[in-house]
């Protein structure tokens, strides 16, 4: 076999890709062996704990084991043991939060009250899909008649179509409409009578949180059984954010940005505080409903109630004068709007602790 000669050039040239990859990959190579020795130093750094020395002890120093990495929390085994030794080290330290239990007849309630909004929901769709088919045939109810009135509902049924389908689908779609009806307002029977079953000390906040404008009593009852024990948030700014109606933020240093609202909390209590924030658009008086609600309440909750309304149209009017959009501002008074309902909420679980004493 006879090999081929080789030219000079061609050695050069091969020797020196050879080369260059060579040195490519030593460079690598040495990249990473650097990052290894960096990481492998980082981690081989002491650590100092520190914990609250004991009478008479001066602090004590502890070194944390090469390889834990305690600032990314990175754990390669994961067993129940280490869970349980990690919750018990967090429980010592408080870092953990403790969390409220509803006992049965709160979970009760809330879960009716649930069904009442989930049933108010399908209402909705009900009408929506009614309303649609009318307008999309043409059918218009005449000027000044209000919908979903009796008048309105009468209008609907004398309806008639040339098309046997189109019947149908009007009486399907109206005998699903006065269904929801039916559901809502069985529903809204049982609230009522889950109430008059319910602790004073629940019956108290509810009769306490009609003294505010804008809520009524399915709106007092949803905001009750949503907190529960309105106690156990240590003041209002808590309350607020469990609601997540608080601004989001990005701040650092000099720089101050807030965003949107978290929207991390209780969506339900999230909705009434936002429904009812509506009501403070209007000067600060107390109508007819309003003084019948607030029949047998204690005075200093409807000196709270009264100032909430003084405040929040204030704010109100505030917001409006600054150009901000009016979504934003009734959500900012709706927040506002929490705080009272803790501040009520603990004159009136006091009030209600108080009765079941005695």
């Amino acid at each position: 076999m006879v090999s081929k000669p080789v030219s000079g050039h061609k050695l050069d040239r091969s020797g020196a890709l050879s080369h260059c990859r060579c040195d490519a990959l030593d460079g690598a190579a040495a990249r990473v062996a650097d990052s290894e020795h960096s990481r492998h130093a980082r981690l081989q750094e002491k650590r100092l704990a520190l914990e609250p020395p004991p009478a008479g002890r001066t602090a004590r120093a502890e070194q944390v084991a090469a390889g834990q990495d305690v600032s990314l929390g990175i754990h390669l085994v994961k067993t129940d043991r280490r869970d349980a030794e990690k919750l018990a080290r967090s429980h010592r330290s408080d870092d953990l939060t403790a969390v409220w239990v509803p006992d049965e007849g709160s979970e009760a309630l809330r879960d009716l009250v649930r069904a009442r909004e989930a049933a108010k929901q399908d209402q909705l769709r009900a009408r929506h899909r009614l309303s649609k088919f009318l307008l999309r045939t043409g059918r218009r109810p005449a000027m000044g008649l209000k919908a979903w009135t009796e008048r309105y509902l009468a209008w609907v049924q004398q309806i008639q179509f040339s098309q046997p389908a189109q019947e149908f689908t009007l009486l399907d779609y109206l005998h699903e409409v006065q269904h929801m009806d039916e559901r809502v307002q069985r529903l809204e029977q049982a609230i009522a009578e889950a109430v008059k079953l319910a602790s004073p000390q629940v019956q108290e906040v509810i009769r306490g949180l009609q003294a505010l404008r804008g809520v009524a009593h399915l709106s007092a009852v949803t905001i009750a059984a949503e907190l529960g024990n309105i106690s156990r948030f240590e003041s209002a700014r808590k309350l607020m954010g469990y609601s997540g109606a608080v601004p989001s933020e990005d701040s650092s240093g000099k720089r101050q940005r807030r965003g949107n609202i978290t929207k991390t909390g209780n969506a339900h209590l999230r909705r009434i505080a936002v429904e009812s924030a509506w009501s403070y658009r209007f000067r600060p008086a107390i109508g007819p409903r309003l003084r019948q609600r607030q029949e047998g309440v204690p005075e200093e909750i409807k000196e709270i109630a009264w100032k909430a309304q003084i405040r929040l149209h204030k704010r109100y009017l505030k917001l409006m004068a600054a150009g901000k959009d009016k979504q934003k501002i009734i959500t900012a008074v709706g927040r506002e709007l929490l705080g009272f309902v803790w501040a009520i909420g603990i004159k009136a679980e006091t009030a209600g602790k108080l009765q079941m004493a005695a």
